[in-house]
């Protein structure tokens, strides 16, 4: 890759009289972090690299500058908290005063967004050697001609030894995420979780595209060989990641898309999945990226002298996670895109054991759905947690969606009619009781209802209807009799022990999905009102 840059950091305005490494390979990068400390090689060539105290996003000392252009263009909350004009003015200059001073800087020029009539042009100074392998493998690389010609929109700096002064810059520690959209800047400092960069682009695209028609979405992405697109909504730990890398179908992406008038577009180049317990049973495709050159793991434990992983081990965080370029799985999108899907998958992880495996939905249960965003946290993943506890996260990606939820639901039911897409929510959390009296829905039965589904071959089988949340509900699938699994497992209740504990249960969840949705309720019409789950 190009060593120069077109545009000049002194062209921007960023003076500095750092040695600038400009958008270097995966090989110049492995070694510069290497050198430097910042990472150890595993057997069979990944880099091996620890974030610190912060092993996930710091939502809290996060900000978006709240000037003329966002005063009423974002949803301001806990979620998106406001920086003054003025603070965001003092952090700005103590930041590139810190640039100033620095010895090394990594510049990568990159794409956020693979159709190129919607993609922006981003480019991240990092500190660190890793940081820019990390963005340089998440993002879509341009190529030589694309790099040649090169002019950045916005731009990220990364300075993981930056503290803030939450006087002076107007935050909570000395860990700052500030996004001043109008001046097109993203400074983050004091934490090295590289996902900052990642869902600082996510961020900036869920805020421009909407304007543009365009539908962002917090999803994985494939296409069968019946050039059918299949879209997967779902939290962390629901399956996203791991449902979508089939070897059957071709892998768009595995986080972040683009629905447009014409295509499915994956906002990056890479993907970003969950280590914990990954195993060759179990995801062979994302398990196979762990022995391959080029993929960064974070936070996972090594044995020092064989350099094998342990995936098992969650000493450092639950939230082990690795990053590979998107070709290192078989059979992904050369174009990174897909056409307009044809199957929308919510996905949910219920800890309270009361949803079906597979449910189909209208239209308007689909809306109401994504707008609820729910799964469950289980007892014991985090202090003070001793009951499973429900999480809504609207459209399924609270944390990155910087407009009003209505925004996005709208434009996705809209996307859903003019497509005539069919929507499914699946279960991948616990079945035959709650956490720790249940069990975890087999990745079997998922793997062979989502074939189902896609395959169309739900479009004829027996349905009733739920009694607590009104879906359709499958009374009969051949696909699990020639998986050998029993039927019974598609009737939630059925599999409980004890009936009246379970209807118990249900009308909780019920009311938990009713309290949270009465946020929306002003903003969606009577359909969607009307396919919530009714109390008994």
């Amino acid at each position: 890759m190009s060593t120069t840059l077109t545009v000049s950091l002194a062209d921007q305005g960023i003076a500095t009289g750092a040695r600038i490494h400009a958008n270097l390979g995966t090989a110049a990068l492995v070694e510069h972090a290497l050198a430097k400390g910042e990472g150890k090689l595993a057997a069979h060539g990944p880099l091996v690299v620890e974030t610190g105290r912060f092993t996930g996003r710091s939502v809290k000392d996060k900000f978006v500058v709240r000037d003329a252009m966002t005063e009423e263009t974002i949803n301001w909350g806990a979620i998106n908290q406001p920086m003054s004009p003025e603070h965001f003015a003092n952090l700005k200059a103590d930041f590139l005063a810190a640039v100033k001073d620095q010895d090394e800087l990594y510049v990568a020029d990159l794409f956020g967004g693979s159709q190129p009539e919607y993609r922006v042009n981003v480019r991240v100074i990092s500190q660190l050697a890793w940081h820019s392998l990390f963005v340089r493998t998440m993002l879509v690389r341009p190529s030589e001609d694309e790099l040649a010609g090169f002019a950045p929109e916005y731009t990220i700096i990364n300075l993981p030894s930056f503290k803030a002064d939450p006087e002076r810059h107007g935050c909570r520690s000395d860990t700052v995420i500030a996004v001043n959209l109008s001046e097109k800047l993203i400074l983050i400092g004091n934490t090295e979780y590289s996902g900052e960069m990642k869902k600082g682009v996510f961020g900036l695209l869920n805020y421009l595209l909407p304007e543009q028609g365009v539908m962002p979405m917090h999803c994985s992405a494939n296409v069968g060989a019946d050039g059918k697109t299949a879209i997967f909504f779902g939290l962390s730990g629901t399956g996203k990641t791991t449902l979508s890398a089939d070897a059957s179908r071709t892998l768009i992406g595995d986080d972040e898309h683009g629905w447009s008038d014409s295509a499915v577009f994956n906002f990056e180049g890479g993907c970003y999945a969950k280590m914990i317990d990954l195993s060759a049973e179990a995801e062979p495709e994302i398990y196979a990226t762990t022995k391959m050159f080029g993929t960064i793991l974070e936070n996972v434990a090594m044995d020092e002298d064989t350099r094998e992983i342990d995936f098992t081990d969650t000493s450092k965080t639950e939230n082990t996670r690795g990053a590979y370029p998107i070709e290192f799985i078989p059979n992904c999108s050369e174009e990174n895109l897909g056409p307009v899907p044809s199957n929308v998958i919510m996905l949910t992880a219920d800890a309270f054991g009361v949803l079906p495996p597979i449910s189909r939905l209208t239209p308007e249960q689909a809306m109401y759905h994504f707008l609820s965003g729910y799964t469950a946290k289980v007892a014991g993943t985090e202090i003070g947690v001793t009951e499973p506890e429900a999480t809504f996260s609207t459209c399924f990606g609270a944390p990155f969606m910087p407009r009003h939820p209505s925004v996005y639901g709208n434009l996705l039911k809209k996307r859903i009619a003019e497509g005539n897409a069919q929507c499914w929510l699946f279960n991948t959390g616990w079945t035959g009781g709650k956490y720790g009296t249940g069990h975890r829905m087999p990745i079997k039965a998922t793997r062979g209802l989502l074939n189902a589904a896609l395959d169309g071959k739900m479009d004829d089988v027996e349905y009733r209807k739920d009694p607590n949340f009104g879906f359709d509900v499958p009374v009969f699938v051949p696909a699990l009799e020639e998986l050998g699994i029993d039927q019974a497992i598609l009737d939630p209740r059925s599999t409980w022990s004890d009936k009246d504990a379970y209807d118990d249960m249900a009308q909780h969840l019920v009311q938990l999905f009713a309290d949270n949705f009465e946020q929306f309720a002003a903003y969606v019409d009577e359909g969607v009102r009307a396919a919530a789950p009714q109390a008994a």
